[in-house]
């Protein structure tokens, strides 16, 4: 059910919700921290060629400027941010988005554009081996981990009224989950929250519970995220997080294929991607001669 109308690639290498050097020893920290700006060129480079308009949102590269304020680890640089992607979202007024990354918040902004866009007629499908559901406060600092709450209305105040709509929390579903944070209460706060979530296991080999889960929902529209760390590390390690038992890519494919059959896809955002092996050839090569 694709339609090109209207769409945009948004580009949006946000680095800062993550605090993630500590999970990359054998990466130099600062490298390993921007390793999403990284990430989100190399999606942008692998993504199939399209006529579709391409924005990119414009991030401070500036490692020491993460002061953690108010339960946020570089919460002033993401609230400017934030700002300059919805003002671009206005600014092209798309019918939909899809989002290259760049860590999970990336989503935030572009989902809750569309929610205000199409009010009440959006379903959330977060695909991602943890919730995301943090809230400032929280023992974890990363926005990263908090994507989907900004998505629900709860957060930062400041950060939270700045976007345009939010998600009711039973049109959302976390396909793929199978870690929560071990201090964080998030297994939990899932369950206050009333979130839905499937386990590998039961979309291993068919998308029925997903699709079944949506006709529930009396949405004619869905917003996917993809998480790369989603994905099994025994066959691929594309992002920061090595849950083991994930989901293959042919699982994730088909559960995307298999909703965009019958729904409209209006966003689809590929978030998270950790280029280890891209980082490490770049530093060499900045050592070489000839090359400088």
């Amino acid at each position: 059910m694709e339609n090109k109308e209207s769409t945009i690639r948004l580009i949006y290498p946000q680095w800062q919700g993550g605090i993630v050097d500590r999970w990359m020893p054998d990466i130099p920290a600062d490298d390993a921290s921007r390793g999403y700006w990284l990430g989100a060129q190399l999606l942008k480079m692998l993504a199939p060629e399209s006529d579709r308009k391409t924005v990119e949102v414009p991030v401070s590269m500036d490692v020491g400027d993460r002061k953690t304020e108010r339960g946020i680890s570089a919460r002033r640089v993401i609230l400017e941010q934030t700002k300059t992607a919805l003002a671009l979202l206005r600014e092209n007024a798309p019918g939909r988005i899809v989002t290259l990354g760049g860590e999970c918040s990336v989503s935030v902004v572009p989902f809750t554009y569309l929610m205000e866009r199409y009010p009440d007629d959006v379903a959330v499908i977060w695909l991602d081996a943890h919730p995301d559901i943090n809230l400032p406060g929280d023992e974890y600092e990363g926005y990263h981990a908090m994507a989907l709450t900004a998505c629900l209305g709860m957060g930062d105040e400041e950060i939270v009224g700045l976007l345009p709509g939010r998600a009711d929390a039973s049109r959302v579903l976390i396909v793929g989950l199978r870690a929560w944070e071990a201090n964080g209460g998030t297994r939990e706060r899932q369950q206050v929250f009333g979130i839905r979530s499937l386990a590998p296991a039961e979309v291993a080999a068919d998308s029925r519970a997903v699709l079944e889960w949506l006709r529930g929902t009396g949405v004619s529209r869905v917003v996917i995220h993809l998480d790369l760390d989603v994905l099994d590390p025994a066959e691929i390690v594309a992002g920061v997080g090595v849950e083991p038992d994930g989901m293959k890519m042919e699982q994730v494919a088909r559960v995307i294929e298999d909703v965009a059959a019958t729904y409209d896809v209006v966003g689809l955002t590929v978030a998270e991607p950790m280029p280890r092996i891209a980082i490490k050839i770049r530093n060499l090569l900045a050592r070489l001669p000839l090359l400088k």
